[in-house]
């Protein structure tokens, strides 16, 4: 029987310790929540609804949403934001997610599972932390029309 370790653990053990990154193990865990309401003309394809602001040394374990029926056959993307509005990836994290749905985790519904544990500069394709924050958002894939609450609960961790 073989025992596989993770990073985490191999410097745990490691003589003399080598010290893990905080927001791996051990990080403060921080929350970003809300409710917005989405006007009929803000659910349209490619509208963008920037939830929240992230900072760019995070990393980011679950991000779960929720939305009302915003009519027609409305989907959203989401994705990554540089906090000037510029798009990095409006899919990483999750694509053409139906409206009027329960509140359910999309942190991996499209991103790779081997970007856990990754940090928000990482999974924006920086080759090193910029400092300041990445937007979370959400854009529309396909026309609403209808006015309704999108919510949603993000959670991060900080070292």
């Amino acid at each position: 029987m073989g025992t596989a370790n993770s990073t985490l653990v191999s410097n745990f053990e490691a003589t003399p310790q080598v010290q893990n990154n905080s927001a791996l193990l051990h990080g403060s865990m921080r929350v970003a929540q809300g409710t917005i309401v989405v006007a009929a003309g803000d659910s349209d394809d490619n509208d963008i609804v920037m939830l929240a602001p992230i900072p760019s040394n995070a990393t980011v374990p679950q991000i779960w949403i929720a939305s009302d029926t915003f009519g027609g056959s409305c989907t959203f993307n989401v994705g990554i934001y540089q906090s000037d509005g510029t798009v990095v990836d409006e899919d990483y994290f999750a694509s053409a997610v139906a409206d009027a749905a329960a509140m359910a985790d999309v942190r991996f519904e499209a991103a790779d599972i081997n970007t856990a544990g990754k940090t928000m500069w990482e999974m924006a394709g920086a080759s090193a932390d910029p400092g300041g924050y990445y937007y979370i958002a959400a854009t529309m894939a396909a026309a609403g029309g209808t006015e309704g609450d999108m919510s949603f609960n993000i959670h991060y961790v900080v070292n």
